[in-house]
């Protein structure tokens, strides 16, 4: 079979950061990577949940939220993929860190936290999504374009 694209990427080069995975048309695929790759301890599935419902909430509510795709987990539990169209990489990179910078200050109730608008509603953890959000914040803040790159 022919191998697909992440697959194809060294993940020995690879450090914490944002990354353009791919793009094909008009779409966009950002890599947000939280941890260095083959380096444990990885993000906990319930650390991810958390980040997933958060981010995605924000980014959707934002004034791009017609371009964001879709935002959601590594199997790897490394980071996060984050999709978008139409969209130079200047203004992703500012949605990406104004929305973790919304993910970081955050507070009540989880969106979408509740049995009926989640399949497993009871696997979050807050205090380490946060954890989480500040440290890759540190490495993203003052991330460029020209980093961007595999």
């Amino acid at each position: 079979m022919k191998k697909i694209t992440s697959f194809t990427v060294d993940h020995n080069k690879l450090d914490r950061g944002i990354y353009v995975s791919r793009i094909d048309g008009d779409i966009t695929t950002f890599d947000m990577r939280f941890i260095k790759p083959n380096t444990p301890p990885f993000l906990p599935n319930p650390v991810m949940h958390t980040i997933e419902h958060l981010f995605a909430t924000y980014s959707r509510n934002s004034e791009l939220s017609q371009q964001v795709i879709y935002f959601g987990p590594m199997g790897c539990r490394t980071g996060f993929y984050f999709l978008v169209r139409d969209m130079d990489n200047e203004t992703a990179l500012k949605l990406m860190k104004d929305t973790i910078k919304k993910c970081i200050n955050h507070e009540g109730d989880i969106p979408g936290n509740s049995k009926v608008e989640c399949g497993n509603y009871l696997e979050h953890d807050v205090a380490g999504a946060h954890k989480a959000l500040i440290d890759y914040y540190e490495v993203i803040k003052d991330y460029t374009v020209g980093q961007m790159q595999y």
